[in-house]
């Protein structure tokens, strides 16, 4: 009986011995895949990582936007600001007593005065440009007067 016994024993350790190591291994297989919370996981990384992306590329859009618009806005307002300045150095040419009869042209670029046309004296050119200099926001004054030549009448 004691072969029995030890025969039995000895199957009955190889099968505890073989369900142990089956065991180990579907624990370890069970380990490897991953479950619903890892993959959940990882497309939540993925998502957050592309989210952040996108962010950054809408905000460079946003920079490069902002800079355009303030870049029109400036030659927008440098516009308005001639303008303001041509209207100033005409109305002060035509209110001027020694140059309201010259034919002066004025137009403003950038805050550059430029000055054309007829006048009766070099005295009238030097005064229009003192007057266009005297203007507020005026940069320069650039002149292509011409004095009238004196007319002899016989």
């Amino acid at each position: 009986m004691n072969t029995i016994n030890e025969s039995k024993q000895k199957s009955l350790g190889i099968h505890l011995l073989i369900i142990a190591c089956l065991s180990a291994g579907l624990g370890l297989v069970a380990c490897q895949q991953e479950g619903p919370a890892e993959k959940a996981g990882q497309k939540i990384d993925k998502a957050t990582a592309n989210a952040e992306q996108k962010i950054e590329q809408s905000e460079k859009e946003l920079e490069s936007a902002k800079a355009a618009v303030v870049d029109k806005s400036e030659s927008a307002g440098e516009y308005i600001d001639d303008s303001v300045i041509t209207m100033k150095v005409k109305a002060a040419i035509v209110n001027d007593s020694l140059l309201k009869a010259s034919q002066i042209e004025v137009t403003t670029v950038n805050g550059v005065v430029k000055l054309n046309g007829r006048v009766d004296s070099e005295q009238s050119i030097g005064r229009a440009m003192e007057i266009a200099n005297s203007q507020k926001d005026v940069k320069a004054v650039q002149t292509e007067l011409v004095v009238n030549a004196a007319r002899s009448d016989k």
